[in-house]
C-alpha cells in the first residue's frame, strides 16, 4: 500500500492499494483521521458571478472557470485545495477527460489528489454546459 499526506492537510493521507492501476491525479482511497470540519461544495457549473456562461463549446475554458469557482466557494469556507479528499465530475462527453484533467493538474497544487469519480451525463441544468464538478473537503480543527 501507498500512503501519502496531502500536502498542507494534517491529518488527511492519500491511499493507493497494491494490485490498482495507479490514478492519474487522483488516490483511490483518502482517509481523515483527525477531528475536522467538513465542507461540501455544490456542483459548480461554467458561469461567472454575473450568472452567465463562461466557455461556450469549450470545455477546457469552462474547466478553467469550474475549478475558478470551486477555489472560490473552498476560500468562502476557510478551506483549501489541500483539504479536498473527493471531487466528482459530471462530464457531457467523456471522451473530453484528457482536457478535464489537463485543466485540473494546472489549476491544483502539486501532490493534491483527491479521491475522485467522472460520469458521463445526457445533460446538465443548463443548455451549453460542458462539466458540472462538485467536492468534499475536511478542515482539521485547530
Amino acid at each position: 500500500m501507498s500512503e501519502s499526506n496531502a500536502p498542507g492537510g494534517a491529518g488527511i493521507r492519500q491511499i493507493n492499494a497494491p494490485g490498482l492501476a495507479p490514478g492519474r491525479g487522483y488516490s483511490h482511497a483518502v482517509s481523515v483521521d483527525v477531528p475536522g470540519r467538513l465542507v461540501v461544495l455544490s456542483g459548480q457549473i461554467a458561469v461567472d458571478g454575473a450568472g452567465e456562461l463562461v466557455g461556450a463549446g469549450d470545455v477546457a475554458a469552462q474547466t478553467r472557470q469550474v475549478f475558478t469557482n470551486l477555489e472560490a466557494a473552498l476560500t468562502a469556507a476557510g478551506a483549501g485545495w489541500e483539504h479536498v479528499v473527493r471531487i466528482g465530475y459530471f462530464l457531457r462527453d467523456a471522451r473530453h477527460a484528457g482536457v478535464v484533467r489537463s485543466v485540473r493538474d494546472e489549476m491544483l497544487p502539486v501532490g493534491v489528489t483527491p479521491a475522485a469519480s467522472l460520469v458521463e451525463v445526457s445533460g446538465l441544468v443548463r443548455e451549453g454546459l460542458l462539466i458540472e464538478v462538485e467536492a468534499l473537503a475536511v478542515v482539521p480543527l485547530t
